[in-house]
């Protein structure tokens, strides 16, 4: 509910309405908390700033694990969802990961109805002048307008406001987002709180006029058909599905922009921040891959009743004049018409080894930081942080024990495990190779891996609970009936010879057969004379995870026992407080690296960057001493 004047007091107060914000004020109000969700403007709430678009490269694992925890991403995404793909299908089904082209103001408004419907959940346009400290404890925050609010807990989602500077070319202005104001107070209150501060930089692309564009001479990007929804809850997605576009800048294309790196703020060193590596502009692609005569443009239109398109793959901070006529030397965008210029924004951040792996600040107790405030770049990223800090501010204003996702179980532990770890001087970004289990950790299992613990946290229903149960018995049911059930040559043999597989001489199990490369568990289910057990193989939410199980058994049986090997390394505790410096034979770096973080276990110590083998190996015997004394 939008109000102007707020309670005296919260037990959670969530400071930005961006993707982090969305989650942790819906996920702390959903579990009981009386919540405040501080935002500049209400109408901004889950707004996209950047890309129209949810998921991705392992950025879908993080919604759908958001989703089976009880988030609201993947639901919204589905709700306005105007495209959809599943990418990497030609690779095995780790890497498969859903991605939704999305309508830019139905996603945002969709985020408002709902955070404005959530009950036990106010909303106040207004933005945070300090953060009242007492002792090391958070007591309240005091807003520019004048109200001093006491809480149990604050959850900071900030995104790329704070101290916010914008850059196109040579011109700078103050600002977070297009159009929008930079929050400040925040960093210069945690700075004097003692927390140390950072500066980051990202970017977002020109937008175009779709009418202005000869499509002709563009490559048509069909959704797939029928889509995949994001979220367990639904079964199906009813949208009407659009293309988007792809064509290629060229030789020319990147002679036009070289002619304004001079002037690029990038160049001549007025960013300072560092931008994400694995999202680079386009004049740093140009720079960095001078051999490569292309690069992709995407064209996405960004929603039904919109001309606006977002140029995906042109992200740039160059003058105004070098975008547009480096814009019209492309195929198809020759005539463009440019509705708005790309443009850099700079920000401070506060590197997350000041974190708990529950996002609570080392420093205040009662703190959390969500989203781009700690180093990482995407809206997945931020609303995965988000949903956690949320979570776990509730529980510890309801003195109830934190919820940690470990990196063995989700991408969304992976995640923290890794800005906690290794922190960042980059935006962190999301990738299938940063998990070590990701066999285990696929897209289409996030239910099976974390659902239970959403119910248990209030966040997921009964009926979810219901329909999971199900689905794990039918799994259960084919995998039992294929790994004891024989077919004779006659009947299997034709299906084998058309799909290029050796025919078999005798009798043999089902399961054996589906392990076979050209063979998928709906052409076994052609085959089974067990009514039930078809059926169950044809629901695509089981068949899928039967094929998967089956065929991949042994690698699966593999990663389950490296999890174990880890789970051990997680208990060996390490007392608080305790002082390294009293191991001499531990390396500088691992000292300080060490000292700094401060893991809670052996098996967190050996995942810090700079901490050798050598060093784990003497802290545990150490440590094995003086347990032992």
């Amino acid at each position: 509910m939008l109000i102007s004047s707020p309670k005296t007091y919260y037990d959670v107060i969530v400071v930005g309405g961006g993707h982090a914000g969305v989650e942790a004020s819906l996920s702390a109000s959903r579990m009981g908390c009386n919540t405040l969700l501080i935002s500049l403007k209400s109408g901004a709430i889950g707004r996209m700033s950047c890309n129209p678009a949810i998921g991705g490269t392992a950025k879908g694992h993080l919604v759908r694990e958001l989703d089976a925890l009880g988030g609201e991403m993947g639901k919204i995404a589905d709700a306005t969802g105007i495209q959809f793909k599943m990418l990497n299908t030609s690779k095995g089904p780790a890497v498969w990961s859903p991605r939704s082209q999305n309508d830019r103001e139905w996603y945002s408004n969709e985020a408002q109805r709902r955070v404005l419907n959530q009950t036990r959940l106010d909303v106040l346009e207004d933005s945070v002048a300090d953060i009242i400290v007492d002792g090391g404890v958070l007591r309240g925050l005091r807003t520019f307008l004048g109200h001093e609010i006491s809480c149990g807990m604050a959850v900071l989602c900030a995104g790329t406001f704070l101290n916010g500077l914008m850059h196109t070319g040579e011109k700078s202005r103050s600002g977070g987002r297009f159009g929008e104001a930079p929050a400040r107070g925040v960093t210069e209150s945690l700075c004097s709180l003692g927390f140390s501060t950072g500066r980051l930089k990202t970017g977002t692309p020109p937008r175009i006029d779709l009418n202005s564009i000869d499509l002709s001479k563009t490559e048509i990007q069909n959704s797939d058909d029928p889509p995949i929804p994001f979220s367990y809850h639904n079964e199906k997605i009813t949208n009407r599905l659009i293309p988007m576009y792809l064509t290629y800048t060229n030789v020319g294309t990147h002679k036009i922009l070289e002619k304004g790196f001079d002037r690029s703020p990038m160049f001549t060193g007025r960013i300072k921040g560092v931008g994400p590596r694995y999202c680079p502009s386009i004049e740093d692609k140009v720079f960095r891959f001078s051999e490569r005569e292309r690069h992709q443009i995407f064209l996405e239109p960004e929603g039904y009743d919109t001309n606006v398109v977002y140029v995906n793959g042109f992200s740039t901070s160059l003058p105004e004049e070098i975008q547009f006529e480096g814009i019209r030397s492309i195929a198809g965008l020759e005539n463009a018409k440019l509705i708005r210029p790309g443009y850099a924004v700079e920000y401070d951040f506060f590197p997350p080894h000041q974190l708990r792996h529950t996002l609570e600040t080392k420093i205040v107790s009662g703190l959390f930081l969500a989203g781009q405030i700690n180093g990482t770049s995407g809206y997945e990223e931020a609303a995965g942080q988000g949903l956690i800090a949320g979570i776990n501010a509730a529980l510890k204003v309801q003195n109830k024990k934190p919820f940690i996702v470990q990196r063995s179980e989700g991408y969304i532990g992976v995640l923290i495990d890794d800005l906690i770890n290794k922190s960042t001087d980059e935006p962190y970004r999301m990738f299938t190779s940063r998990a070590e289990y990701r066999l285990l950790l696929r897209q289409d299992n996030a239910d099976r891996r974390l659902m239970r613990a959403g119910f248990d946290l209030g966040l997921i229903s009964e009926g979810m609970i219901d329909r999971l149960n199900d689905k794990e018995n039918s799994i259960s049911e084919s995998i039992q009936y294929l790994s004891s059930t024989t077919i004779a040559p006659t009947k299997i043999n034709p299906l084998l010879v058309m799909k290029n597989e050796s025919p078999i001489l005798e009798n043999e199990l089902l399961s054996k057969l589906l392990r076979r490369t050209n063979i998928t568990a709906s052409d076994i289910a052609g085959v089974v004379d067990n009514d039930k057990i078809k059926l169950n193989i044809l629901r695509n939410s089981v068949g899928q995870q039967v094929e998967i199980d089956m065929k991949y058994d042994g690698y699966i049986r593999r990663q389950n026992e490296q999890i174990l090997r880890f789970a051990k390394l997680e208990e060996y505790i390490i007392p608080e407080h305790f002082d390294y410096s009293v191991i001499s034979s531990l390396s500088t770096e691992g000292k300080e690296k060490l000292h700094r973080i401060r893991p809670h276990s052996i098996g967190q110590a050996s995942r810090i960057s700079g901490v050798t083998n050598s060093d784990v190996s003497v802290l545990s015997v150490f440590l094995k001493q003086l347990e032992n004394k």
